[in-house]
């Protein structure tokens, strides 16, 4: 019994605050305190029975938007929304049930003008004065805001009514009252909850006089809740409002998202306007019936304009919004699209592929539509498929009584042949259901593609996969068409890291009319190249020989150059197209143990304590460095200027344009090992366990990096981080700001004898013969690349792309291993000696080549480059 007083208190309560303004319901609750609580639990208990709070939609709304966006809840009950989101919210209800909530009236919120990005009426559209209310939420929305709108369908007498009023407001709304939309999905209708999004266009337009207060009356009856008063049947003409419109532009309009809501303040359950009993016959149904079947097209505005329908990927139908610039609403007045006169009609231009919609005046719809209600389900059979035949049942004769029951059916009320149907569908055999659909199922088919704007089927396309792209443009032409777009395919090569496209002397075309996208190409291109490089069929390598049986000590390769150096004192500069030895690079007096390229110009370092400048196109020395007391070990070249380190414990900074010696860094108290220079600070490691950062202008070391129990013998460095490999297994990431260890990455048994680092993402490979991939924010390896196909000796050398991971060793193997997911992918060179003293010293990589410097100490191997190509041939 206690339960059913509540329950009628609680229904009094809400036709009070339906039929009174905001500020009467202020003094109501100031009054009487316990009836908001009284309010609440009543809410509460109809909440709990709908198969789904709306507000729960529009936190995952909310959760989907940057959490950098202001919310304002007017109407927030219990702060659900502001205790489920990152954004600020400000909360707004006649009664504080949370400490978050601002007592106010909802016609007059404490906030500035355009403070807020989202304006939320969860079931809280309650009062006779909703025109202040939602001018209210208009003056606080930014420009571009967006107000979300959550209201039971039976609110309002006339739901249309009340969005006609709202559009004079300047809410234009393009939405339809929908029924069956279990497979579109355009708005949620949740056991007699409605929801509406209305999307605040950027836009904003300028009048010389604002509406007078006669002519702005005339919008609030319809915005006058469940009251009696008349209300206006369409929105008004845009001569109905005083002073001409001067559009100004401030910024190109976008669609916002769709329909997402829910609910915060109290409703009553109830049916939605769509499945209720009119007073109306069948005429009002079918009125209704139409507006849903047109729903998938743009039709004729009720004020003459045209009205299109935008869907969005992973959104709901959007409707549009616009203000001025001193806060009013105004109708937004949509830019038409281009038009041409075809037969006399006032058509839209079409894409190949759509359709005129039978039975428009204009044929303005963007493709195949629904029949008008006048039209019968067959007749539209009858049309589909230009006149195709009808599918008859063979070998059956009609019934003598089929007639008559026919004649029966088109008599009776709509409601009545609904019930018929039911009735019938559940005497029917699984068999015949099934042929129902095979029927019924084309016709309700829609080419959703075809049926949006360009920019728009472009952007749903743009989440494809590249592979499910191509795929889609197999379905037709039109669809082919869009899969061609250029823009589509550079925003794929992009992500890919393809960064030129392809431009062919001679493009192919696919059809008259257009070609295939250069970047397609490209992308197209570099998926075979990748592909080569997975399972490609291996050709025979260019073999390069020339050092005789001495170790290649260092390798370059840039274009289509290859520079590689060794210790019988000469570095040979090679064609990677012919295989020919272009130069041979001869004036140290010692081995060459380091070198770099840029372009043609090759710097080396020797046992004979010099570094050479050369000119690798002529072979001529350019400058003989001197200065270093032993063995220039590493360098590391950056623009115009080369680090050198050396087992004399020093480091030195050269111009290799004039020769000289621009700096001297000493510190360390053993040789150094390894070297890194990225123009601005220096950064080496040496075999006194530490790491150093020089700042090279004042030959200061501003950081010792210690931590490392023994020789410092790899290095990578990225501006940011530095990260080094050790003899004591360990690897260690530092800030080079801060000189502080950041991780210490644990898991190697042996030497690290090189690293790669790319972003965030480090490989390393260990003289255990492990590689490891790891994460330097995380400090977290990856993967480790091993198994029953790991290199089963140190790991000498090692590159990585976006894709894959190449990999040398003492084996005598060069291994391909995939970067995500750590599989081994194949053996790329297998030498007959591995294992028996072959070795690949060193290996360098391009997109489509690979480098292998290979040979032996025991003479098992003869000393060689190996080229091996994976290019593809274009056509």
């Amino acid at each position: 019994m206690e339960e059913r007083l509540l329950s009628a208190r609680f229904r009094y309560i809400n036709q009070q605050l339906y039929t009174s303004s905001s500020q009467e319901a202020v003094k109501l609750f100031q009054d009487d305190p316990e009836a908001f609580q009284i309010y609440h639990r009543g809410f509460a208990q109809q909440v709990g029975r709908w198969p789904e709070n709306p507000v729960d939609r529009i936190i995952r709304y909310l959760r989907r938007r940057p959490a950098s966006l202001v919310v304002a809840d007017f109407g927030c009950g219990d702060c659900k929304i502001a205790n489920s989101v990152r954004n600020k919210v400000h909360s707004f209800d006649l009664v504080p049930l949370s400490p978050l909530v601002t007592v106010c009236d909802m016609a007059k919120v404490p906030l500035a003008a355009e403070s807020v990005d989202v304006a939320v009426f969860c079931l809280a559209l309650m009062g006779t004065n909703l025109q202040e209310i939602l001018e209210e939420a208009n003056r606080v929305l930014k420009q571009g805001g967006t107000l979300l709108v959550a209201e039971v369908a039976s609110r309002f007498e006339d739901t249309r009514a009340f969005m006609t009023a709202m559009a004079q407001l300047g809410f234009k709304s393009v939405s339809k009252e929908l029924k069956g939309f279990n497979s579109l999905d355009d708005l949620l209708h949740v056991k007699g909850i409605t929801t509406r999004i209305l999307e605040l266009n950027s836009q904003r337009m300028t009048c010389r006089r604002r509406p007078s207060s006669e002519e702005a009356a005339r919008v609030s009856p319809g915005l006058q809740g469940d009251s009696k008063a008349p209300v206006p049947q369409a929105a008004a003409e845009e001569e109905d409002v005083s002073g001409p419109w001067e559009p100004e532009r401030a910024g190109e309009g976008s669609p916002g998202s769709g329909p997402e809501a829910n609910g915060s303040c109290a409703q009553e359950e109830q049916e939605p306007v769509s499945s209720t009993a009119c007073g109306e016959q069948e005429q009002e149904e079918e009125e209704e019936e139409e507006e849903e079947e047109g729903s998938c097209c743009s039709e004729e505005g009720e004020d003459g304009s045209n009205v299109y329908f935008y869907y969005t990927i992973g959104e709901r139908w959007i409707d549009y919004l616009q203000r001025t610039e001193d806060g009013g609403l105004l109708r937004h007045v949509r830019p038409k699209m281009k038009r041409k006169s075809e037969n006399g009609l006032d058509g839209r231009a079409l894409s190949p592929g759509k359709k005129l919609c039978k039975g428009s005046e204009y044929s303005r719809t963007l493709g195949p539509c629904m029949p008008s209600p006048t039209t019968t389900f067959g007749d539209l059979r009858n049309a589909k498929a230009g006149q195709a035949r009808r599918r008859c049942i063979p070998s059956v004769a009609p019934p003598p009584e089929l007639q008559d029951w026919l004649r029966t059916f088109q008599r009776w009320s709509g409601p009545e042949k609904l019930l018929a149907l039911d009735e019938l569908i559940d005497r029917c055999e699984p068999s015949q259901i099934k042929y129902m659909m095979q029927v019924i199922e084309p016709q309700f088919q829609r080419d959703f593609i075809s049926l949006l704007p360009k920019e728009l089927a472009l952007y749903v396309l743009s989440f494809l996969e590249p592979r499910d792209l191509l795929r889609a443009a197999q379905t037709c032409r039109y669809w082919r068409v869009l899969a061609e777009d250029n823009l589509l395919w550079r925003e794929k090569c992009r992500e890919e890291g393809i960064e030129e496209p392809l431009n062919l002397r001679k493009r192919r075309l696919l059809s008259p009319g257009f070609m295939y996208s250069p970047w397609k190409f490209a992308f197209m291109r570099q998926h075979k190249i990748d592909m080569n490089w997975r399972s490609g069929e291996l050709k025979a390598p260019k073999v390069l020989k020339g050092h005789d049986d001495h170790v290649i000590t260092c390798l370059q390769f840039c274009g289509n150059r290859i520079v590689s150096g060794s210790d019988d004192n000469t570095l040979k500069v090679w064609s990677a197209v012919t295989g020919e030895c272009v130069q041979t690079l001869v004036g140290h007096t010692g081995g060459v143990w380091s070198s770099q390229m840029r372009d043609s110009i090759v710097i080396s370092g020797s046992t004979d304590r010099t570094l050479k400048v050369w000119n690798a196109d002529t072979g001529e020395c350019v400058h003989t460095l001197y200065g270093h007391t032993s063995t220039v070990r590493c360098m590391h070249l950056h623009g115009n200027r080369v680090v050198s380190g050396s087992r004399d414990a020093t480091l030195r900074l050269w111009d290799i344009e004039t020769g000289q010696c621009l700096h001297v860094l000493m510190g360390h108290v053993a040789a150094v090992r390894c070297v890194q220079y990225d123009g601005h600070k220096v950064v080496s490691g040496a075999y006194d366990y530490t790491v150093k950062v020089w700042d090279p202008e004042s030959e200061s070391c501003t950081h010792t990096l210690q931590g490392h129990t023994n020789r410092v013998y790899s290095l990578q460095f990225d501006g940011t981080h530095i990260v080094s490999g050790s003899l004591d297994t360990s690897i260690r990431v530092w800030d080079v700001e801060s000189g502080n260890c950041l991780h210490t990455l644990m898991g190697h048994q042996s030497l690290t004898s090189g690293m790669e680092l790319r972003d965030n993402i480090l490989v390393s490979g260990n003289a255990d013969s492990t590689v490891k991939i790891w994460d330097i924010k995380t400090g977290q390896c990856l993967q480790t690349l091993q198994g029953p196909s790991k290199h089963q000796s140190a790991v000498t050398c090692l590159q990585f792309s976006s894709k894959f991971v190449v990999t040398s060793s003492d084996d005598g193997t060069v291994k391909l291993w995939d970067l995500k997911t750590g599989e081994f992918v194949r053996n790329l060179v297998a030498l007959e000696s591995g294992g028996s003293g072959g070795v690949v010293w060193r290996i360098r990589a391009s997109n489509t080549k690979l480098v292998c410097a290979v040979g032996s100490r025991n003479g098992t191997e003869e000393t060689k480059l190996l080229v091996l190509d994976f290019d593809v041939d274009l056509k």
